[in-house]
């Protein structure tokens, strides 16, 4: 592990009862950009049961999560990943996690639909995976307030209309993504 990063959370959205503090810790090779994707996807799609990098109980599944739900019977709901993913993980996925929403959060929209494209040249299986592509504008810009100690009040994330508002160390942000269904 490289380093790690303190996010103090707080949310004005009474359906999504975020905890005090989540710790992120970066791996070596990990750009800090993806610990931050991490963060935003966990409080994005945040719900009971969610785990950033959660462990599986299952070796038939050889990937690990950025982002997991599992269910009570310890087998994946909602499978996050963040950042660079390759297509053919993707594929897998599909097949050792059948029952789980599987989404990839992408720091641009150009990247989501890079990715889409992709996936559509490799013929991947129709109607089960969502990509969510982030303002570049914003998320440079929340990159570089990232530092070891964050203070991130949400305020909301919604699908439809695709909008995020969230005030990330004193400084606000207001900003559309794309969400795409594949």
């Amino acid at each position: 592990m490289n380093g790690k990063f303190s996010f103090s959370l707080t949310s004005e959205d009474r359906s999504r009862v975020l905890p005090r503090k989540v710790i992120i810790g970066q791996h070596n090779a990990e750009p800090a950009a993806q610990v931050l994707l991490k963060l935003l996807a966990f409080v994005f799609f945040h719900r009971e049961r969610l785990q950033i990098e959660g462990k599986l109980h299952d070796d038939n599944i050889p990937y690990d999560p950025d982002v997991v739900q599992l269910d009570y019977e310890l087998r994946p709901k909602l499978w996050i990943e963040c950042g660079e993913c390759d297509v053919a993980k993707l594929h897998k996925l599909a097949v050792k996690v059948p029952e789980a929403e599987i989404w990839i959060v992408k720091r641009s929209a150009a990247d989501a639909e890079s990715l889409f494209r992709a996936m559509e040249k490799a013929k991947l299986r129709r109607q089960r995976y969502n990509i969510l592509g982030l303002d570049e504008g914003m998320f440079e810009e929340v990159s570089g307030l990232l530092k070891s100690r964050n203070e991130l009040f949400w305020v909301k994330g919604e699908l439809e209309p695709p909008n995020l508002q969230f005030d990330f160390n004193g400084l606000w942000f207001d900003a559309p993504f794309t969400s795409l269904r594949f």
